[in-house]
């Protein structure tokens, strides 16, 4: 009784405090779990403890029988961004740290494994002074963050004692922050290509006609946010399940694969959004409304992989994952509806995202008998094209590098840790004549994360 009602406990304060993550393969994590992420996120094929429901659930079935294991854990992302445009100071992100609670229960019963979970699946976002240049003149701040998180109850059977095959159901939520400022220009362009429509009676007015021709003097401000690293203005909640399995070829070598659904979320909607209409630097009407973004979704992702135990010290980890991101990424689709009707805009921002190819390399090897080494690299294109790549969401950066440990303290307890390191990417935006100058983005990451694991 006093076990359930601490799962419980731990599960109702990480729904709570889940936070948005920024994370590093596009949106998604570069891993789940200091054991995996020690090794370059490889997590197909051996036993990486509750984290296993994130990764591949079907390792929870490589568990030993009659064993349960709580896993605690916390994890802190701590990105640099920076954007640059030629004759204008460098516009440097202030979101420097973030931090992710996780944890999961899992329990291996005979041929049944299965146990509940709460994990920040992925997001990304920057923040800027209203100084910056990225705040296009508004005198506003500019702010994005975007994360979606998971609850996940996972199932894992030993079909045979070398085959487990196993699934999940996840419900999913996603919360999202904006403060953006957009010239008419930009605007403009957008409406050209079809991709803006406003509607209403102050659409046809002479003031909206007059802010739209105003070019770079004229700026849109959309903002809605709650200033929270824990939670998003606009949310909503939906599902998504995986599907996994794990074969031991022989003592030494396992081989796994899995596959994540696309996400079913909901529009993300918030009533606390304005859109400002600013003219030489002065607000001239501020418009309440209704904020919606419009079939935003996480990708659906493949992945295949193996572990060989090479000797008893040694383990060596390969997977490779596919994430789909061209599927949900082609636009980021925005609608705003003024409380009073006054106006409408249904508004795409195109991204036009590529699919992302994933390599996980990682070692693990054991000093001692309480003491395991990790190391690893994940290696990745950036799934975000240079034309499109925005300020306020800039998921670029490629390959991840990682070290890691884990300690026994007892019998029944443990504590795992993982450290990685993230090259900068620097990508260059063109000029788009009569739309926007040039411009680059620099992102770097340093991250880690910290788990205690207690058996039962």
């Amino acid at each position: 009784m006093k076990m359930n009602k601490l799962v419980v406990a731990m599960f109702a304060a990480g729904v709570m405090a889940s936070p948005l993550a920024h994370a590093t393969n596009g949106m998604l994590m570069e891993g789940y779990g200091p054991i995996a992420t020690g090794m370059g996120g490889a997590s197909m094929a051996f036993d990486n403890g509750a984290a296993a429901m994130a990764n591949n659930p079907a390792t929870l079935g490589l568990m030993e029988d009659g064993t349960s294991r709580l896993d605690v854990a916390v994890g802190g992302l701590h990105p640099s961004v920076t954007s640059k445009m030629a004759g204008m100071p460098d516009a440097n992100s202030g979101g420097k740290s973030y931090f992710m609670p996780a944890g999961g229960w899992v329990k291996k019963d005979g041929p049944l494994a299965y146990g509940i979970g709460v994990f920040a699946q992925g997001g990304m976002g920057t923040e800027y002074t209203a100084n910056d240049w990225v705040g296009a003149g508004s005198g506003k701040p500019s702010r994005s963050e975007v994360g979606v998180g998971n609850l996940i109850v996972p199932l894992s059977y030993n079909v045979t004692p070398d085959l487990n095959i196993a699934g999940s159901l996840d419900f999913v939520w996603g919360g999202m922050d904006l403060q953006m400022a957009m010239n008419a220009n930009q605007m403009g362009a957008l409406a050209a290509g079809g991709n803006l429509t406003p509607g209403g009676p102050a659409a046809a007015s002479p003031a909206f006609a007059a802010f739209m021709a105003g070019g770079a003097n004229s700026v849109g401000y959309f903002n809605f946010t709650d200033g929270s690293s824990f939670s998003g203005k606009a949310n909503s909640t939906g599902f998504a399940g995986k599907l996994g399995m794990t074969y031991k070829v022989n003592k030494q070598l396992t081989v796994g694969a899995t596959y994540h659904s696309k996400t079913s979320l909901g529009d993300m909607t918030t009533d606390g959004a304005t859109m400002d209409m600013i003219m030489g630097g002065v607000t001239v009407q501020s418009i309440a409304g209704r904020v919606s973004i419009v079939n935003f979704q996480f990708p659906e992702t493949y992945g295949i992989g193996m572990a060989l135990q090479a000797n008893d010290d040694l383990m060596v980890a390969v997977d490779y994952k596919r994430i789909g991101w061209a599927n949900v990424m082609k636009n980021f689709h925005m609608n705003f509806a003024a409380t009073d009707g006054s106006l409408t805009l249904d508004m795409k921002m195109p991204q036009n995202w590529v699919d992302q190819d994933v390599f996980n390399i990682g070692l693990a090897y054991r000093t001692s008998p309480e003491m395991t080494l990790r190391a690893g690299a994940n290696l990745a294109n950036n799934p975000v094209p240079d034309s499109t790549v925005n300020p306020l969401f800039p998921a670029i950066v490629k390959d991840h590098f990682t070290v890691g440990a884990g300690y026994t303290l007892s019998k029944v307890s443990e504590v795992n840790a993982s450290l990685v390191y993230v090259p900068k990417v620097t990508t260059n935006t063109p000029a788009v004549a009569g739309v926007s100058p040039a411009y680059s983005i620099d992102h770097s990451q340093l991250n880690w994360q910290l788990m205690y694991s207690h058996s039962f």
